[in-house]
């Protein structure tokens, strides 16, 4: 019990003090909120949530709702949420009802920021929302192995000949963080995308699923390289990739619960005929998943948008109970450790 205690106390103050850099000096402060602090430092189970999905994926004040109710849905299946952004040049992990007020707000005005904008989000005070990247990133340097959101990027069609992949796809081959989600868009190339992850050696497992989903509907038509049946096996992998220090990160794609897919060939119709209308109006680089997301919605009566809801809050409760489970798993094991 002393080891343990000794053990917390430790865990606990590298999550409050500000880490020095290798020539001696503090790094740049990245701000905990209390309570994702204090469950990281006791080894329970907290779930990293990005926020692009407020600030670009829907409309204040359903932005606003939706974010509160994710977070809530991790609560209630035994995780703390911790929301990802940055804040007046701050980046935090976990955000305040009234950050979140702040974040949803400011809308598209705060950057959508990947890896390579944080930088300068932060040099400048700004205010940015993260991607997947930036989110797996700000979530594994305070050590949260678990990361919930709607639909990863991947490569884009005709990204042969474009070379437009998402950074997402590096990303999770060097931040060994957990990635729960709902596949890719069907706007992306799909077997490129998995093709790419397989050269990153990102291991993709479908949950309760042997094929990966396309985000609005439950398959793609491409398999995925294993599949996890229950919280306890995800968190098991999840575990054997730590201790193995592979360093990659993994993906599990939950598909869209089976009432909100039955729209899905609707919405795949909206996709092509918005990517049509995105290649005439020369719309590129990260202005194209937006732009086709807004114009789906539009297309479809709302339909998309009901369903990026419904999925992610789906993600939101797997996501929470492999956290749940995973921190079991370590506690038993460090039980163990002190017999």
């Amino acid at each position: 019990m002393a080891f343990s205690a000794a053990s917390r106390i430790n865990n606990l103050r590298r999550h409050l003090d500000s880490p020095k850099d290798a020539l001696g000096g503090y790094s740049i402060n990245v701000k905990v909120a209390p309570e994702v602090s204090e469950a990281l430092s006791l080894g329970r189970a907290v779930v990293a949530l990005e926020s692009t999905i407020i600030s670009h994926g829907m409309p204040y004040p359903q932005n606003l709702e939706t974010a509160k109710e994710v977070e809530d849905i991790v609560r209630k299946n035994g995780a703390v949420p911790a929301t990802i952004a940055i804040l007046d040049g701050t980046p935090c992990v976990g955000l305040s009802v009234e950050e979140l007020e702040k974040l949803a707000t400011l809308g598209t005005k705060a950057q959508k920021t990947a890896r390579r904008d944080i930088a300068h989000v932060v040099a400048s005070g700004g205010n940015g929302a993260t991607t997947v990247s930036a989110t797996m990133l700000l979530a594994s340097m305070v050590h949260i192995p678990i990361f919930v959101t709607g639909g990863i990027g991947g490569v884009h069609r005709d990204g042969e000949h474009t070379m437009d992949i998402s950074s997402d796809l590096t990303e999770l081959g060097r931040t060994p963080v957990a990635v729960f989600c709902a596949g890719v868009k069907s706007i992306l190339d799909i077997p490129r995308t998995l093709e790419y992850l397989e050269t990153q050696g990102v291991c993709v497992a479908g949950y309760k699923t042997n094929e990966f989903p396309a985000f609005f509907t439950e398959s793609s038509g491409c398999k995925v390289s294993c599949r996890l049946d229950s919280p306890e096996e995800c968190a098991r992998v999840i575990e054997a990739n730590n201790k193995l220090k592979l360093g990659t990160g993994i993906v599990i794609a939950v598909p869209i619960p089976r009432e909100h897919s039955a729209s899905g060939h609707i919405i795949e119709s909206a996709i092509q005929k918005a990517l049509q209308e995105a290649r005439e109006k020369n719309i590129t680089g990260n202005a194209v998943t937006p732009f086709l997301l807004a114009r789906v919605n539009e297309l479809t009566g709302g339909a998309s948008l009901a369903s990026n809801i419904a999925l992610m809050k789906n993600n939101a409760l797997v996501g929470a109970k492999v956290a749940a489970a995973l921190a079991q798993l370590r506690e038993r094991e460090r039980e163990h450790g002190q017999r």
